[in-house]
């Protein structure tokens, strides 16, 4: 029989990317696009976006991935470049990306 915390044991890659916009409506609209076609890469569990309310014009999207394989193949990806260079001229500033593991309170004990 197998354990109940095997079948439930998730291995996470989750990545962070914060933009801060020089032009809101255009930053918006790139991201949106990157969200959706984002989604349905192999591997991708999600993608978030989240806005600042304390920051206007500042912008989180969280990814999730299978592990850091996937996460690795999409940052290599056309998908990934084709975000990137459409960034160009509507950011303030270069984006700050973050890497980190999916540590549950499982993982805890």
């Amino acid at each position: 029989m197998t354990d109940v915390a095997e079948l439930t044991e998730v291995e996470l890659t989750i990545v962070t990317i914060q933009f801060d916009a020089a032009d809101n409506k255009a930053l918006l609209a790139v991201l949106s696009k990157y969200i959706v076609l984002t989604r349905m890469v192999d591997g991708c569990r999600n993608v978030d976006l989240c806005s600042s309310v304390t920051h206007p014009g500042r912008h989180l999207l969280i990814q999730k991935w299978e592990s850091p394989e996937f996460q690795q193949r999409h940052f290599d990806s056309a998908l990934m470049v084709e975000m990137a260079e459409s960034c160009a001229g509507i950011l303030s500033g270069p984006p700050e990306v973050g890497l980190w593991d999916g540590t549950s309170a499982h993982d805890l004990r």
